[in-house]
């Protein structure tokens, strides 16, 4: 893991583009754009805070630094699961605000080219997922790119940055 967050510290922003942190959440793979991450650490004891919304676990330090960890998958509303050593904090930063994203596992990076990425279907009217910014093809695979800015609403950041 700690090879992975060098990688990541190691690229300059002009070759970001196309990179993405791949993670699992059961069955499904996601992405996130790898200039949102800052690094990669194994779950740790999580201080919970009254009133947060579910999907907020708490806060941890970090190297003195406090910072707020969502279950990503208590955001999507999938069902909860027991973390192990498998589960990652992925910790991002959203308009200065760094927040942990709790994800079951951390797969690797990956360079997805720009004709490999789609918008996601329609549905159907009025429905449109707002997490999911594309998807990518991989092989016979595919991704679910998300958009790390829209995880929280301007709101929801605004009241974690308070409660912080």
């Amino acid at each position: 893991m700690a090879d992975l967050v060098e990688d990541i510290m190691e690229m300059e922003e002009d070759t970001q583009k196309g990179r993405f942190l791949t993670f699992s959440l059961g069955k499904e793979s996601y992405g996130i754009e790898i200039k949102y991450v800052t690094e990669i650490i194994g779950i740790q004891a999580i201080t919970e805070i009254p009133e947060l919304p579910e999907y907020v676990k708490g806060i941890i330090n970090l190297r003195g630094k406090i910072i707020p960890v969502m279950d990503v998958r208590l955001r999507f509303k999938k069902e909860p699961r027991e973390y192990n050593d498998r589960t990652c904090v992925v910790v991002i930063d959203i308009k200065d605000i760094s927040i942990g994203l709790i994800v079951d596992t951390v797969s690797e990076v990956l360079t997805i080219p720009e004709n490999s990425i789609v918008e996601p279907p329609k549905m159907n009217k009025g429905f449109n997922n707002r997490y999911i910014k594309n998807i990518g093809k991989v092989g016979n695979d595919v991704k679910l790119l998300l958009d790390c800015e829209k995880l929280l609403t301007e709101n929801e950041l605004e009241d974690l940055s308070e409660a912080m």
